[in-house]
């Protein structure tokens, strides 16, 4: 097999893996072995393929190896559609096109791995929107939403991808490309006399639905035609509907690319929705109580329904992100029912939400109805309700939540029965749930918790979905409402369906693909639902030891196991963010947040040395990871794996020894010291073009990239130099690294600002912040250098003299790094310390807020600042700050530019093989935003690196944010 795949690794124009020695090959296949379901097994190989040409010749490649192709876009499958022992072929990178837009007709072309929220992006200037809208719309793709029939919690308006899918173009398993489309009679007979593979498929179908007892069959054996979210198997009911037009489109919505592969296809789009919006934020004590609300509420007409529950509210709860969501929450609900209401004024909405409070009220229904206005507060509202899969994802131990019964959906009315019927159900098997998502549409998101590492817990798997069937046969309602069947559901389709019926969909299965190419044992055929499990074949459970104290995440197993695979890390950057700045760049899945914890999942869990991290593989999925934090906030389930590459790097390096670069880049510090007794000479080298290239070379940095200077007396010398004035408002500044020797007249500023707005500014000996070291993996000296800095600060910050810094990635080592490093004995201390530190912008804001700081102190000149947060600055929510702080002056204006990782991390926009990613980093937001603005526009970042890297990318001088506050002081 892998000579064959040799010879199509060499005909095909995209990429291809599968070599079992090969170390990229084999994370490939690993990070391709999960989705965001249970399931978990490695793939025969992996295809990115380029062009139709290269679809082509992996269908002819299954078809003479008798291998099933598995189509991919995003991963985010919850059912398990995209797992399998077949090849993945992955359409998400090359096929990304928006081909046309009709704005009369309403409707666009696009390629299957064209993102939902990036399409409406592109859209909004045509004032239209593709409507249906999944949990994981900023990254999901039209192409795995037509696989699963996505709709998402506007679906009670919007419908779902079928009612919005008008055309497809599909290959065929004889590699014939087709257009699914509308047909009238004329056109319909006409497909059934074409002497073809398609007229084969249309004439052997019309076999099944014009059959009477396969009609009657079919009608008997669906759900109810009131629930709107009916997905279970092949939509046979669609097709025998007289009262619809026909179109295999309605088939190939749901199909989970078992039928074919989508080329193109061709969308519905709608109006964007009136400008104003308001949610009415129900509160109840009760979760069946809320159901019998939703039932309200629906009357009222509402854009959507959704429920969540205490679980997920619960979690929110000093989240590093969703904790600012809570604003609206009142007392402790046992349930939130999330009420939309539009309208082109406010009045109307909040007219509208008062007729749903009074009926409520009148009904005896909920104990609170906040209403929250605007798009600002109603998208904070929303973004807890979209992050529950990951928030819940939070919870301690092994006992998680699954998908299992998650999709199931029951008429509205129903509900409040069927709720409390599972309830019973899960009381029954001792087990707990969170209930969460679209009421409104009469489905649930119920996911038990469950231990699959245990052999109850997957007794406990099995036997719920089994007597979750018999209440979906009793309400009539529907196995899959819009996360599809896959292999989790499959086995229960005939139970649900009918035998008959079940016959029926194996028979379409085969008519459109007899030798099972495309995405076998889905739907149909489909292995028992508790194999191929991510815990199985776990080698033994023995702790690992690490360096980080990993006590808050139970173990760093468990941290990477809170990974549910739901791919926020796959977001670009048009729908904004910092996670994750290589992917957004390569758009590779090896590149994710979500592959990297995957990795280390594995072969922390199944390695058979004795030290665990001890593996290539890891190392090559850790490579372009920037350690930009921006998954410690921005993934729901705060998988941090910044701190989880530097864990690893140190055990490598145990194994293996650490490269001759990775040791410079560490020791930066005490090279900087030398240079800075030697200034003048130091910057001829590193500035002349000649010797710094000769440096570059043997150190293995770009060519292309500059190297710092440094200063010749420090910010340490120089501040033991200064006579401070006495002040009752007293700060600690930490002299980082960074700005000790490279950047000292920022320190220098930074320290002049401070006195002239009336701050004693004290000095305490201290060592470097050891983020050179955190950031190369040497996290046995910086633990030497965090132990020391506690020790030597710890009688020394308190709340009325606090510690601030400059550079954010040094100073933001104390609130972070330091609190899992230091020795137990300092652990209370590094706390006390870290409570009390701040960022100079940061500081200088609470400031202003607590009047210290007056706006007559400042000029009234007029300046625009555009402004770049550093990724920690981002990750702390840090950047709100410096925004006020530059914003104080009477007539300074502040821009945030959308960025997210500058792309230079450090060390990594330096070295010679990750320099052209830092640059496709950097290009992706900021560089371009800084080169479109004007000459007078101030430019800010507070990160040295962020610095550097405008001065590189775009040839022009950024300033720290204190530089620009003492220049506009009034002196």
């Amino acid at each position: 097999m892998s000579l064959s795949l040799e010879k199509l690794k060499i005909e095909i124009e995209g990429e291809l893996y599968f070599e079992e020695n090969n170390p990229k090959h084999q994370t490939i296949l690993v990070a391709y072995s999960t989705d965001a379901s249970v399931y978990q097994e490695k793939p025969l190989a992996v295809a990115i393929p380029y062009t139709k040409s290269d679809l082509l010749k992996l269908i002819d490649y299954a078809n003479a190896h008798q291998i099933t192709l598995i189509p991919r876009t995003a991963g985010t499958s919850l059912a398990g559609q995209v797992v399998g022992k077949g090849i993945i072929v992955d359409v998400s990178k090359f096929f990304n096109k928006i081909l046309e837009v009709n704005e009369q007709e309403q409707w666009a072309r696009v390629q299957p791995g064209v993102i939902r929220d990036d399409l409406n992006a592109y859209l909004k200037s045509y004032g239209l929107m593709f409507g249906p809208e999944t949990s994981t719309a900023n990254r999901a793709m039209i192409g795995g939403m037509i696989g699963n029939n996505s709709s998402g919690l506007h679906s009670i308006v919007w419908g779902d991808t079928r009612e919005n899918l008008i055309e497809a173009n599909v290959l065929l398993n004889d590699g014939t490309e087709v257009i699914f489309k509308e047909l009238n009679n004329q056109d319909y007979f006409k497909k059934l006399s074409q002497k073809d593979r398609e007229g084969e498929i249309y004439r052997q179908l019309n076999d099944i639905i014009s059959n009477k007892d396969n009609i009657d069959v079919i009608d008997s054996g669906y759900p109810k035609k009131d629930i709107t979210r009916r997905n279970t198997g092949y939509a046979l009911d669609y097709l025998v509907d007289i009262s619809k037009p026909f179109n295999l489109c309605n088939l190939l919505a749901g199909s989970e690319g078992t039928i074919g592969i989508v080329t193109e296809a061709k969308i519905k789009l709608r109006s964007l929705p009136p400008k104003e919006i308001g949610l009415l934020c129900v509160h109840f004590s009760d979760m069946v109580e809320c159901m019998h609300g939703n039932v309200v509420a629906l009357s009222h007409n509402p854009e959507a329904s959704e429920l969540v529950d205490k679980y997920i509210l619960d979690f929110t709860i000093g989240h590093p992100t969703y904790q600012y969501n809570r604003f609206f929450i009142e007392g402790d609900p046992q349930a939130l029912l999330i009420v939309e209401f539009r309208a082109d004024n406010v009045e109307d909405i909040i007219q509208k939400a008062d007729a749903l409070k009074e009926d409520l009220i009148n009904q005896g229904l909920g104990y609170a109805y906040p209403l929250v206005l605007g798009n600002k507060d109603t998208n904070l509202v929303w973004d807890v309700r979209k992050a529950g899969l990951g928030l819940i994802r939070n919870l301690p131990g092994d006992e998680q939540p699954v998908n299992l019964i998650e999709d199931c959906a029951v008429s509205p009315v129903d509900l409040p029965a069927y709720v409390a019927d599972v309830q019973q159900l899960l009381k029954d098997e001792g087990v707990h749930a969170s209930y969460y998502a679209h009421a409104g549409a009469g489905e649930l998101h119920i996911e038990p918790f469950v231990n699959l590492k245990s052999a109850e817990g997957r007794r406990q798997f099995r036997s719920i979905l089994e007597k979750t069937t018999d209440l979906v046969l009793k309400y009539n309602g529907s196995l899959s409402g819009e996360h599809g069947d896959g292999r989790l559901r499959g086995e229960f389709i005939g139970k649900v369906l009918g035998d008959k019926v079940y016959v029926l969909l194996q028979n379409v299965k085969n008519i459109f693909d007899p030798n099972g190419i495309f995405n076998a044992n889905k739907i149909v055929n489909t292995p028992p639902m508790d194999t191929s499990l991510r815990y199985d074949n776990v080698v033994d459970g023995k702790e690992i030891k690490t360096y980080f104290d990993f006590t808050k995440d139970e173990s760093i197993l468990r941290l990477a196991e809170k990974c549910s695979g739901s791919g926020d890390c796959r977001k670009t950057e048009i729908t904004g963010g910092t996670m994750c700045p290589s992917f957004m760049a390569t758009r590779n899945e090896k590149d994710t947040t979500r592959a990297r914890a995957n990795m280390l999942r594995q072969f922390l869990t199944n390695s058979t040395k004795q030290n665990r991290f001890d593996h290539e593989e890891i190392k090559e999925v850790m490579d372009l990871c920037l350690s930009c934090k921006g998954c410690k906030t921005e993934c729901p389930s705060s998988v941090d794996v910044a701190k989880m590459k530097a864990e690893f790097l140190q055990h490598y390096y145990d194994a293996n020894g650490a490269p001759f670069r990775s040791k410079v880049i560490a020791n930066f510090t005490k090279s900087q010291q030398l240079g800075s007794l030697v200034a003048p000479i130091y910057n001829f080298f590193s500035q002349n073009k000649f010797t710094s290239g000769v440096i570059k070379q043997i150190v293995g940095f770009a060519p292309d990239r500059s190297l710092p200077e440094v200063s010749g007396t420090t910010l340490k010398q120089w501040l033991k130099k200064q006579n401070t004035p006495t002040s009752k408002r007293k700060v600690y500044l930490f002299c980082d690294e960074f700005t000790d020797y490279n950047d000292t007249s920022i320190g220098q500023t930074a320290y002049k600002l401070l006195t002239a707005l009336g701050y004693e500014v004290l000095f305490a000996p201290h060592k470097e912040s050891g983020r050179t070291y955190l950031s190369k993996g040497f996290v046995k000296e910086a633990k030497k250098l965090a132990n020391a800095n506690v020790s030597m600060l710890k009688d020394k910050i308190t709340a009325d003299i606090p510690l601030l810094g400059i550079e954010p990635s040094a100073i933001i080592t104390f609130r972070d790094e330091y609190l899992t490093l230091v020795d137990v004995a300092l652990k209370a201390d590094a706390q006390k310390i870290a409570s009390h530190t701040f960022m100079v912008d940061e500081f200088l804001a609470q400031e202003i807020d607590k009047g210290h700081i007056h706006p007559e102190q400042f000029s009234v000149e007029k300046q625009h600042i555009k402004l770049h947060g550093h990724c920690y600055q981002k990750a702390f929510h840090l950047v709100g700050y410096t925004e006020k702080l530059l914003s104080f002056p009477a007539n300074y204006s502040v821009e945030v530019i959308p960025s997210g990782c500058c792309g230079m991390a450090g060390s990594f926009g330096y070295e010679k093989e990750h320099y052209d990613i830092s640059m496709k980093v950097a290009e992706l937001v900021l560089l371009p935003a800084v080169r479109t603005a004007k000459e007078d526009t101030i430019i800010v970042a507070a990160g040295t690196s962020c610095r550097h890297q405008i001065k590189d990318g775009a040839a022009r001088k950024s300033y720290h944010p204190v530089e620009i506050l003492y220049n506009a002081l009034i002196k």
